[in-house]
């Protein structure tokens, strides 16, 4: 609104849409509906109000004007203003910085093996922290009918009292360098691992290092461990799709691969701190443990480590835990809406065999898959062929994705779907013709193959730049294959190892080897892979209401292969 003056004597201001009331004329009797003296009294007030500040707004608007680089206010005071520089121009007297470098070299692995076979290995990184893992090959299939369950409570046990510290000591030791410590347990490994910033590194490694290798298993505390033990087998019908991944295990695999991951309600009874002890007594020794870092300099953690790591007792390795893949079925009745079901088949050779590793981490891609609802927002999947060919098309299916579970000499391929009850018998037709189809020539096209490279490939390298699952990397990789070799991260429900093959020196080749690699994936790769996967017995496992007369004829297969009932 503009605003005018009256009466310079009155130093009152009127509103310009609030007129003055007009007096009426003879004879006339005064319209009170043109005129309210409360309305009016209180818009006078407020210009009063407008009045004080009225000449140091006009002020300042003079002074801002003066500096003004030209325009509106400009024209108003009539006066030119000063005119700045162009930001295409540097300002006088003002230092550049340096610019960045166009590329940054990525760090060297380096591993150093002590005399008594303990492996260390860092990469160095330009992160302000630092990630410490220590890696045991051990796991569920070191396990005997007596220490059964023992690698479950091993990760339970993890950074608890040790026999120079206590639980509480060593809670209070990492909350002060604002550290964080886990631990996770799998069939074939154990990891123990410690982030913080890099200068606490010497107080990392000897906490890390006291909490793996002097663990005192104090009875109250198994007791209180096996009680979490206990709650957690009562909490696996929440989680069917763990519960499936076990049963695969143990109804396709006679021997170690079949050992259950987690303890059973036998294993809690016969479980007691001195089994745990003899059971980590036994395993974790010197050759098969790997202290990896990334983000340090690797001759500072050796003259930290090698003290701490150089007195554990040289024991050869055992034999690793023979395992055969022969398939079979598996079936949990549960009251629920929703039916649980995968399909799934040997990888033969698991990691050992590069060539088809990297293959079958490109058919992963490939068939993608995931949830008809995405809780982190939409675009994830979208192109791959599961999700475009069964998720877009059934609304009856909750989810439906491909899985592996990959091993040193083995492993498992297939297919998990969560539907309607009444929807069993169709997702297991639709899974059945998924395979079939990537096993088929033609089936694939080039252009579906090349978006699975390029996101396996933007997938490990994007998850590479993460300096705990560089640290996991290096650690596992060393444990899988006596040394920095190719890589496996973990990316959703894809287990990729790829990266960084040695050559004959010793020396690390760039990433652009495994780049490469990705590249030289071919339509005939995946077809022969995938036939081969098919031809192996099938395993099928199921948690609901919706197969209890549900089968499947192995015969369903034969385009690619003998059938085989398992």
């Amino acid at each position: 609104p503009t605003l005018s003056a009256t009466a310079p004597s009155s130093r009152r201001l009127a509103c310009s849409w609030f007129p003055p009331p007009l007096d009426p004329a003879p004879g006339e009797r005064r319209n009170h509906s043109h005129y309210d003296p409360i309305m009016y009294r209180v818009a006078v007030s407020r210009l009063r109000a407008l009045e004080h500040h009225a000449r140091a707004t006009r002020y300042a608007s003079t002074s801002v004007a003066k500096r003004s680089s030209g325009g509106f206010f400009s024209w108003l005071t009539g006066e030119q203003s000063s005119q700045l520089p162009p930001l295409d121009f540097p300002l006088p007297g003002v230092m550049l910085p340096p610019p960045l470098p166009d590329h940054v070299e990525p760090g060297k692995t380096k591993v150093t093996t002590l005399p008594n076979g303990v492996k260390i290995a860092s990469e160095t990184s330009p992160n302000p922290a630092v990630s410490l893992g220590l890696y045991v090959d051990c796991g569920s299939v070191y396990e005997t009918p007596l220490s059964s369950g023992a690698t479950h409570l091993l990760e339970l046990m993890a950074f608890k009292s040790t026999t120079n510290r206590s639980h509480l000591r060593i809670v209070r030791e990492v909350e002060a360098i604002g550290g964080n410590v886990m631990a996770s347990a799998s069939r074939e490994q154990m990891g123990y691992t410690y982030d913080a910033l890099k200068t606490y590194m010497p107080e990392m490694v000897e906490v890390l290092v006291d909490c793996v290798r002097n663990p005192a298993f104090l009875d109250w505390e198994v007791n209180e461990q096996l009680q979490k033990v206990k709650a957690e087998i009562g909490e696996i019908s929440k989680n069917p799709q763990g519960l499936l991944l076990e049963a695969i295990h143990s109804a396709g695999y006679s021997g170690a691969l079949a050992n259950p991951l987690m303890a059973s309600e036998s294993a809690i009874n016969r479980l007691n701190s001195t089994i745990l002890e003899e059971f980590a007594v036994e395993n974790y020794t010197a050759p098969r443990m790997v202290l990896a870092a990334s983000g340090v300099e690797h001759e500072e953690l050796v003259s930290i480590a090698e003290p701490l790591l150089s007195d554990l007792p040289n024991v050869p390795c055992p034999e690793e835990p023979k395992s055969i893949y022969v398939g079979g079925d598996y079936r949990c009745q549960a009251d629920s809406d929703k039916t649980h079901v995968a399909l799934a088949f040997e990888v033969p050779g698991g990691w050992r065999q590069e060539k088809d590793a990297m293959t079958l981490t490109v058919i992963q891609m490939l068939m993608g898959g995931g949830d008809s609802f995405s809780a982190g927002g939409p675009g994830k999947g979208m192109y791959s062929r599961l999700y475009l060919r069964v998720l877009n098309e059934h609304q009856q299916i909750q989810s439906f994705s491909a899985f592996n579970s990959i091993y040193n000499n083995t492993g498992i391929f297939g297919i998990h779907a969560t539907t309607s009850s009444d929807f069993v018998s169709k997702a297991i037709d639709l899974a059945i013709r998924e395979l079939l189809a990537i096993a088929t020539p033609g089936q694939v096209d080039q252009l579906q193959l090349d978006r699975a490279k390029e996101s396996t490939k933007s997938a490990v390298l994007m998850n590479l730049e993460s300096r705990m699952v560089a640290s996991e990397d290096i650690g596992r990789q060393i444990l899988t294959y006596g040394e920095s070799h190719i890589s496996r991260c973990e990316y959703g429900n894809v287990c990729i190892r790829l990266l960084k093959k040695c050559d004959a020196a010793g020396m690390e080749k760039p990433i652009e080897h495994f780049l490469k690699a990705i590249d030289k994936v071919t339509l005939k790769d995946i077809t022969t892979i995938t036939e081969k996967i098919i031809s192996s017995p099938l395993t099928m496992a199921s948690w609901g209401d919706g197969m209890s007369n549900e089968g499947i004829d192995q015969s369903a297969f034969c385009p690619v292969g003998p059938g085989r009932v398992s």
